[in-house]
């Protein structure tokens, strides 16, 4: 989850929008089932040097000392390759495809996860698996992924500011193009942060069940009521969130009374402060969208048993129970919940109706949505 995590800029980003374009040229096949692409893949095996090398973000979960406990469990030494969110997961893995330099991807989220497959990046694990939560598996059910944890991205709002404002919380996207909140709104980059891109997702299921306006025109009226775009979401949620833990933050502004976070933020920031928040996440119909975070082995690398080591590592209980403290995530396990200490779980709410859109279809229309979103907000 994005409240440890530093987002894509600088050089980062340039190269990955070039990747992007030749993804763009290459013929993707987004209506292929799973299975299908797996078997069109040739799998290849790097070799088994005794070291797991991972690429990643930054994982709160998986510190020193845990990566330590794995090696005394295992006898496999860790080598962590990090990169900035989930989107430099991929770029990682596309740049390095003919010789790949990692054993195990961990943090690819269903928004990208289909084009990995697509492009053959992940091979089969052979790990042994818990029972997990039915609802992680929904966007991805095979081989080539498995999930290890799991959240819902939503709006959320500074309670303080609206009702020191007379603003009511919105019950419709359509609100937020109003006088009340212009300049008023942040929004991270669906080009360079993945809740930004998960949020732009579930706009795209919003507007199609709407008659008012398609996504991207209200993505442009969002732009013309001043809205605040960000490269990612350490930017928005710290710098420009006047409702979240930012205002302790250096170069804080607070300009924004909403953004884009996950559901489970306020139940974050009241878990750090004693039963005590002042943001509060937004349940619109199909506005939200549910995030899944998976561990991959990578086609090409090697450390199989490793891979494996360090799937079954991560789903034990040891670990995969104590997402929510240690990843700021729910886990994946099947009958877990937050925590109710410190008013974790009470704020918290799950989205009644989310946005409903296939990886399948996200794959083969995300690098289109993205242009037009640029288009429509004039941002990078």
């Amino acid at each position: 989850m994005p409240h440890t995590r530093q987002d894509l800029g600088g050089n980062a980003l340039i190269r990955l929008n070039f990747l992007v374009a030749l993804v763009l040229l290459a013929p993707l096949s987004g209506c292929l089932s799973q299975h299908k692409i797996a078997d069109e893949c040739v799998i290849q095996d790097g070799p088994e040097d005794g070291t797991l090398t991972i690429v990643t973000y930054n994982i709160f979960a998986i510190t020193d000392e845990v990566l330590a406990d794995f090696t005394e469990q295992t006898g496999y030494e860790v080598e962590i390759k990090p990169t900035d969110d989930a989107g430099g997961i991929l770029e990682s893995l596309l740049l390095t495809q003919e010789a790949p330099q990692a054993d195990l991807a961990l943090g690819l989220d269903n928004t990208y996860l289909q084009t990995a497959l697509e492009n053959c990046l992940l091979a089969p694990h052979s790990a042994t698996l818990p029972d997990l939560d039915p609802q992680s598996l929904v966007p991805y059910n095979g081989e080539l992924a498995v999930p290890f944890d799991q959240g819902y991205v939503c709006l959320n709002a500074d309670t303080e500011a609206l009702e020191a404002n007379n603003i009511s919380f919105p019950t419709t996207l359509e609100e937020l193009t109003g006088d009340a909140w212009k300049g008023r709104t942040a929004f991270p980059s669906p080009a360079t942060s993945s809740p930004g891109r998960a949020f732009m997702t579930a706009t795209i299921d919003y507007f199609e069940q709407s008659s008012t306006m398609d996504a991207m025109e209200w993505w442009k009226a969002m732009a013309d009521n001043d809205a605040i775009f960000t490269t990612g979401w350490s930017e928005a949620y710290e710098v420009h969130y006047t409702g979240g833990y930012g205002v302790w933050e250096p170069g804080y502004i607070g300009d924004a009374w909403l953004t884009v976070s996950y559901c489970h933020s306020p139940g974050v920031e009241a878990n750090y402060g004693g039963n005590y928040t002042i943001s509060k996440a937004i349940d619109i119909d199909r506005a939200s969208f549910h995030q899944v975070e998976y561990a991959a082995k990578v086609n090409g690398g090697g450390s199989a048993d490793a891979v494996d080591a360090f799937i079954e590592f991560l789903l034990s209980d040891e670990i995969n129970k104590n997402m929510p403290e240690n990843n700021y995530m729910y886990s994946v396990l099947e009958g877990e919940d937050l925590p109710e200490e410190n008013g974790y779980r009470y704020h918290s709410p799950v989205p009644s109706n989310p946005a409903e859109i296939s990886t399948e279809r996200i794959d083969a229309e995300m690098e289109t949505w993205v242009k037009d979103w640029r288009d429509a907000t004039k941002s990078l």
